[in-house]
């Protein structure tokens, strides 16, 4: 008798493509577009869609930030990271659960970020990392020895010692807000230990 997990296979659109597509094309119009016609309108829809801490009467920020980036580096890492992290989760739990630890995480990310963030810290907090992060989270308890290869190490490293490293390392560095890396980190785990206790098993 041998046992293996079940595996969820996308039968559609997959909801990676459309987040990578979504998140690409904001970042056209508002990086690309706007801030070169007038960068005074850019840095009206970034007040206007970002997450400001400490104002808790823009609720629609808490989502809205996600789909917004400040440069190249930052949306193609995120994109990346999405990419990998999320076509692993997505074939584990499916697309129900993949959509609602992206947004749950990156959602309570923001919200930690709203109360534990110093006011005026930095004016505006805007990217994807605590939903990314709360993938990371849920892969770090379903397959934590997964090998992964972090440029500029040269050999494969466990996945959980390289989303827990580089969450300490992104945490020292200036203008990141390590409070919503924190929040989807800490539901990606939650998550992940959820799913791995209801994990299905099929008999052959």
């Amino acid at each position: 008798m041998r046992v293996r997990y079940k595996s969820y296979q996308s039968s559609g659109l997959s909801p990676i493509l459309v987040l990578v597509i979504v998140n690409l094309l904001v970042f056209i119009i508002t990086y690309l577009f706007l801030r070169k016609i007038s960068i005074d309108t850019y840095i009206i829809i970034l007040y206007l869609f970002g997450l400001q801490p400490g104002d808790f009467f823009r609720p629609w920020t808490i989502v809205t930030s996600m789909f917004l980036h400040g440069g190249w580096w930052h949306i193609i890492a995120n994109m990346l990271t999405l990419f990998f992290f999320g076509n692993a989760v997505l074939r584990l739990v499916g697309t129900g659960r993949f959509l609602t630890v992206y947004f749950g995480g990156g959602i309570l990310g923001n919200i930690l970020l709203l109360l534990l963030a110093p006011l005026f810290s930095f004016s505006v907090a805007i990217g994807a990392s605590g939903a990314i992060f709360a993938l990371a989270g849920v892969l770090v308890v379903m397959r934590p020895k997964l090998p992964v290869i972090i440029f500029p190490i040269p050999a494969p490293i466990p996945l959980w010692v390289a989303v827990i490293g580089g969450f300490l390392i992104l945490s020292f560095l200036p203008l990141v807000a390590w409070q919503a890396h924190l929040g989807g980190l800490v539901l990606g785990l939650i998550a992940g230990y959820i799913f791995r206790k209801r994990q299905r098993y099929f008999f052959v």
